[in-house]
């Protein structure tokens, strides 16, 4: 079952993109990273020794034309299919075709293009294939290989992954068809600029665009306000449920934490023109003030929660605005992981301590038989003391004090250390006092 993407034709008319494909793996525009002198497929193309693998990269980096260039390694029968139009009895009857040639002593390279859509079971169908080496299965996908395809088919194939095209390699592909073409496109440098901006990493993309400018032009060098009348703005590429979610949101999250607030509003603005829901965005933010924050800045959770409410009561685009003074208050405020580190230890301390009581003396006794057994005896009013602080002890008997919580020298947490260490001094007095008077408390 070939695929006509793959044939070649001399019409004339084929797309730009189709006219333009590479007909070697030096003519590809990027990938350096698996094409460069030692790396990956290089090497495969160097030993003429194909391997299972899955091409992973966003819309337009050249996943399909890498796919027809390896089916160029090695003496293989090249079949095709989509997992968007493929059933099982497809792959059935692709798996018997690949037996048969095995039995005749022909290999099989199986392309499989948006791999990631075939469900659990599908994808398990290939392992008895790809392990025997009946096929050679190439799979290409935009999504993350981690989150989509099956272990036990992911460790059986080695995983390239392909980058987005830079704004060198954008350049590089209009000059391609410019050269195709036999005429320069009619834009002026600014708007030069533009046209791969929009293009945004995708050469199939950009050589659509610039099929619409030679269509819809005159000779006269377009600006860029005449370009985008023109072309049409495309959203940026952005799926909530999948990698670039992830992506963006920790891009987010680690510019706030590096205290970078046009990083953070550029990346928090990134998320909205992708479509994210602002809902998710002021949940995340309010986590960041309890995670990052904490008591460095106790204003920053009700901060956060109350650009959340605005956010809920006015809605897109006014409530927006709330959400980046939020963006922008949490990236200026001082941080500290405090609160967080603290909350892990006592967790884990917790864990491991089971259920030792409190102890008695800091037990409630509304009954005569708890008071009779000890509930509430000398317990330390600690507003009787002139300090207002007792310094007695509240961990369970037999088990040793620990600090959980250690304040940093940061905002409204330097205060809190100050105060710490004010009660400890004290603590530590009291202590001594009692052990000085025998064990006795006033």
């Amino acid at each position: 079952m070939t695929d006509s993407l793959f044939s070649q034709s001399t019409n004339d008319q084929r797309p730009l993109a189709d006219r333009l494909r590479p007909a070697t793996l030096d003519d590809v525009v990027g990938q350096q990273q698996l094409l460069a002198p030692d790396a990956p497929l290089r090497r495969m193309v160097e030993r003429d020794r194909l391997v299972s693998s899955i091409l992973w990269g966003p819309p337009g980096c050249g996943k399909t034309t890498l796919a027809r260039l390896m089916a160029q390694i090695g003496d293989f029968e090249f079949e095709s299919i989509s997992a968007i139009f493929a059933g099982v009895a497809d792959l059935k009857k692709l798996f018997e075709a690949a037996r048969a040639r095995r039995r005749d002593g022909r290999a099989t390279l199986l392309f499989v293009d948006e791999i990631h859509r075939f469900n659990k079971s599908q994808q398990d169908s290939f392992l008895p294939v790809v392990e025997d080496g009946t096929i050679v299965l190439l799979g290409a996908t935009t999504e993350n290989p981690s989150f989509e395809l099956n272990a036990a088919l992911l460790s059986r194939c080695q995983v390239l992954v392909l980058e987005r095209l830079d704004a060198g390699d954008l350049e590089e592909l209009l000059q391609r068809a410019e050269r195709v073409e036999g005429r320069e496109l009619p834009l002026d440098a600014g708007a030069r600029e533009t046209i791969c901006a929009l293009a945004d990493g995708d050469g199939r993309y950009l050589l659509n665009l610039a099929e619409q400018v030679w269509a819809s032009a005159g000779t006269e060098p377009l600006t860029t306000d005449r370009l985008l009348k023109i072309v049409q703005r495309r959203r940026p590429v952005y799926d909530k449920g999948q990698d670039s979610h992830y992506n963006l949101i920790s891009a987010l999250h680690k510019s706030l934490r590096g205290s970078d607030a046009d990083a953070a509003l550029y990346w928090f603005e990134r998320m909205l023109a992708g479509g994210e829901d602002p809902n998710y965005i002021a949940r995340r933010l309010t986590r960041f003030a309890v995670e990052d924050i904490g008591l460095a800045d106790p204003n920053a959770m009700t901060h956060a929660l109350n650009a959340w409410q605005v956010y809920e009561r006015l809605g897109s685009p006014e409530g927006d605005l709330a959400l980046a003074n939020s963006v922008l208050y949490l990236a200026t405020a001082p941080k500290s992981n405090a609160v967080y580190t603290a909350h892990k230890a006592g967790l884990s301390t917790a864990q491991k301590t089971g259920s030792l009581p409190p102890p008695k003396n800091i037990l409630n006794a509304p009954t005569s038989l708890m008071k009779d057994i000890g509930y509430g005896a000398n317990y330390q009013y600690d507003h009787d003391a002139e300090d207002g602080f007792s310094g007695q002890n509240f961990f369970p008997d037999g088990m040793n004090r620990e600090q959980f919580y250690k304040p940093l020298e940061r905002g409204f947490e330097r205060d809190i250390h100050k105060r710490l260490e004010y009660w400890a001094r004290l603590r530590a007095r009291r202590q001594a006092g009692d052990q000085d008077s025998g064990g006795e408390s006033s």
